[in-house]
């Protein structure tokens, strides 16, 4: 910034000799010429600020992956392991049709269990065919989805304990509410 006054006060000025130490007058030409070096000066370091922010945001974004990696494996095969040993028709043996006991349980099974959304919509048609209430299959369904008691060790660990906790309890919460009001919106039992 000093550079760029010092520039403006001595562009083109004449050499004062007045013993005052006095400051050429700052005319309307000047002004425009310290204005304009400004703005370039702060564009240049907003330029190689942007650009050192840019390259700090992908090494800590590559670390932090390196580091999630082999948790997301982990979290990865322990579902796949649930969804091998929770054999699919035990699900039908649970369900009793109670409209307060099946979005309680379904929202439960779909949490403990986890997985994908195309695997959830496939054991839900599963489900429904074998006579369990549309109310347990979609709290089972949206739980499934959003709820992950596999992953909370995972997501404790990337996004904290807190975090993880608070949001399996609200997704749990909002799975029974979308069940019943699915039920309800759709008159389907």
């Amino acid at each position: 910034m000093a550079v760029v006054l010092w520039k403006v006060f001595t562009a083109g000025a004449e050499p004062q000799c007045d013993f005052t130490g006095g400051v050429p007058p700052l005319t309307g030409s000047r002004l425009q010429y310290l204005i304009d070096e400004i703005v370039r000066e702060r564009k240049q370091m907003m330029k190689m600020t942007q650009l050192h922010a840019q390259k700090q945001a992908f090494f800590n974004t590559t670390r932090v992956f390196k580091k999630s990696v082999p948790i997301l494996m982990g979290v990865l095969m322990l579902l796949a392991l649930a969804d091998t040993l929770i054999p699919k028709q035990t699900y039908r043996l649970i369900f009793s049709g109670n409209w307060f006991f099946d979005p309680l349980i379904g929202a439960a099974l779909g949490g403990i269990s986890g997985g994908n959304p195309l695997t959830s919509y496939i054991i839900g048609g599963e489900l429904r065919r074998q006579g369990v209430s549309m109310m347990a299959v979609t709290a089972f369904i949206v739980s499934w989805v959003t709820v992950g008691m596999i992953q909370l060790p995972a997501e404790a660990l990337m996004l904290g304990k807190r975090f993880a906790i608070v949001r399996n309890v609200v997704s749990f919460c909002t799975s029974i509410v979308i069940a019943v009001f699915t039920v309800l919106t759709i008159g389907i039992k």
